[in-house]
């Protein structure tokens, strides 16, 4: 049995035909979702890219691994997905994008050679690497990975340059033959100067399918990591303009917003980002090429799933599909992703099991409350593996995909690292205060902001976010009760991984260590006890 974990990056959940959206089809998925069960409250562990992904990649909540940001390494030595697979013999490969920022400094105190097998692993949040891509491959950018890929594919194809991906997929043609460059979002609606079938979507899917054609019969996990429909927000043709402003949904965003008194609030709608995609514009402009970003993702998943289908591997291989977290889009008069909406924290989920147990759910839908963690756990159980609750954090899915009775969590969290954003020093906050935690019970979403007063909302008066409760006394008991569910998620044991519950138990059970006798005042205490000195020593 093997697991195609497919995962884009910054999709928004309810721009999904099957989950609900009316403005766009996506067919492929929506068969996708018709096979397996389709997780309607999925949240991620942070609304951003490198600390959600890092959550996916270990189970473990955001302050338990603590790379709390986009490029803040995961510590070398924090257990991974692909560690715990390794152990009872399955590979764990990456196609495509990671995030992940390799702990240079802990592998030197360690000793770890970053060019060794397990150094090579560390750098790569446990995955084995066929394909190493996070789609922000500009010249200029210190994170520009393994951009010989990309690049050299794109050169073998005619499309030559100092770097093909800047020249070629992130960039348009002018009226002149001039490079319009994707980063500005008023070339949004041009074509990318690269043909669909030579596009990063298209190529990753290609290079998808090669991997799975080179396995064998040992089982397997390929984490199919799509880059888009992340910025830059530039799309071949015809997805460029396959949608126009008319085919956008109405703007999620409320006056009352723009008159809140939070100070945070405040300086996030007042960001360059949060300015800009709040005029309509630039919505105009940007969104139809989100949806046509979409629309060829979809398009290629098609081309994998039949691939799956005629090659027989829809019988062994568990399908999983998600996004790292959603885009505000001007909602609520911010943009990019951050913070808690459901436009940005709450993610598509579909499962596919191919296992008769999960006959009963195909084509099902679950209001079960669902964090990203959950996938680690629930890869682990369909491989065989042995749960391992002292490391991850999540829950495994296989009850809900099989359709059994589970005592399911209560409420799930969600948090927030703005010690690098400019909002923090527009409002005077110190970076060790920068953090915000969501706990959110299904209903009530509460977010508790250090140092300033919470946020609620009530998602079944006001599905749509636009009043936030916090300051209004009349909902104090609710934000009590939240507030101590928070409290009571912190004071769990986050990190101690080292040992397991039933050792734990053991050396409870154990007592003392052997040869340690503490407290004891005579020997007949001891012998009460049945213990004894050694043979060597007197009494």
């Amino acid at each position: 049995m093997n697991v195609l974990w497919i995962m884009a990056d910054q999709l928004r959940w309810d721009y999904l035909s099957c989950f609900g959206a009316k403005h766009i089809d996506t067919p492929n998925l929506d068969w996708l979702a018709s096979r397996g069960v389709r997780f309607n409250q999925t949240y991620v562990q942070s609304p951003v890219c490198g600390p959600s992904r890092m959550s996916f990649y270990t189970g473990r909540y955001m302050r338990s691994h603590g790379a709390t940001w986009n490029g803040f390494p995961l510590r070398a030595g924090e257990p991974t997905l692909g560690d715990h697979l390794r152990e009872i013999g399955v590979t764990s490969t990456l196609v495509g994008k990671s995030h992940m920022i390799p702990d240079s400094e802990g592998m030197q105190r360690l000793g770890i050679e970053p060019e060794s097998i397990i150094g090579t692993r560390v750098k790569e949040c446990g995955f084995d690497v066929f394909v190493r891509d996070d789609g922000t491959n500009h010249t200029d950018y210190p994170g520009r990975h393994a951009p010989e890929d990309y690049d050299q594919y794109l050169r073998q194809n005619g499309m030559e340059g100092d770097n093909p991906w800047e020249e070629w997929a992130n960039s348009a043609e002018g009226p002149e033959g001039e490079l319009l460059s994707g980063w500005l979002l008023e070339n949004a609606p041009l074509p990318a100067r690269v043909a669909k079938e030579h596009s990063e979507t298209a190529w990753l899917t290609t290079r998808g399918i090669e991997f799975i054609e080179q396995q064998g019969d040992e089982p397997w996990l390929c984490h199919l990591s799509y880059i888009k429909p992340h910025w830059p927000y530039l799309a071949p043709a015809p997805y460029n303009d396959m949608y126009s402003s008319d085919d956008l949904p109405p703007v999620n965003r409320g006056n009352m917003e723009r008159q809140t008194d939070h100070p945070l609030m405040q300086a996030w709608m007042d960001m360059r980002v949060s300015k800009s995609f709040s005029r309509s514009e630039v919505r105009d402009l940007v969104a139809p090429v989100y949806m046509g970003l979409i629309k060829e993702l979809d398009d290629q998943l098609g081309r994998l799933f039949a691939y799956l289908k005629e090659s027989g591997r829809m019988e062994d291989t568990m399908i999983v599909f998600c996004s790292d977290h959603g885009d505000n889009m001007g909602d609520h008069w911010i943009g990019e992703k951050d913070l808690f909406f459901d436009c940005s924290a709450r993610i598509p989920l579909i499962v596919f099991d191919p296992r008769k147990d999960a006959d009963a759910t195909r084509g099902t839908v679950t209001n079960q409350l669902v964090e990203g963690i959950d996938l680690a756990p629930t890869f682990l159980e369909f491989f065989g593996g042995k749960p391992k609750p002292h490391i991850i954090e999540g829950r495994s899915l296989q009850p809900l995909l099989h359709g059994s009775d589970s005592n399911w969590r209560d409420f799930c969290v969600s948090e927030y690292d703005y010690s690098t954003r400019e909002s923090r020093k527009a409002i005077g906050v110190d970076q060790s205060d920068a953090r915000l935690t969501m706990v959110y019970d299904g209903r009530w979403k509460y977010v508790h902001a250090e140092t300033m007063r919470p946020m609620l909302f009530d998602l079944q008066s006001d599905p749509d976010e636009l009043s936030d409760l916090g300051n209004d006394p009349a909902y104090a008991s609710q934000i009590e009760r939240l507030g101590a569910l928070h409290f009571e998620w912190a004071r769990r044991h986050h990190n101690r991984i080292t040992r397991t519950a039933e050792a734990v138990e053991a050396m409870a059970d154990a007592r003392e260590p052997p040869g340690i006798l503490i407290g004891y005042k005579d020997r007949k205490e001891l012998e009460d006890d049945g213990l004894s000195m050694p043979s060597h020593v007197q009494f």
